[in-house]
């Protein structure tokens, strides 16, 4: 597998994991970021970065960012995005 195939499928298994929780366990948290150390599915350790940051408006949709990447190579790295639409009652 390259590494770009690695990265990618590392990211694509974050960003299931950080969609998870629907929006209203989230928007208790949101804006959030971190950044943490694991490894690839080809076991390479890499740096996972997770955001949670409000769409367009505070209160309104919330964009999950992930981004996947070896730590000398940050640009080199795997960003996905999704959105995690507000339910309306």
């Amino acid at each position: 597998m390259s590494l770009l195939d690695d990265l990618a499928e590392a990211a694509r298994d974050e960003i299931e994991r950080a969609c998870s929780l629907a929006w209203p366990q989230l928007s208790k948290h949101t804006p959030w970021g971190d950044t943490f150390e694991g490894f690839t599915p080809e076991g390479r350790a890499v740096c996972f970065e997770r955001s949670y940051l409000w769409e367009n408006e505070t209160g309104g949709d919330i964009r999950v960012e992930v981004h996947v990447f070896e730590p000398q190579a940050y640009e080199a790295g795997v960003r996905l995005t999704r959105s995690i639409k507000r339910e309306t009652v």
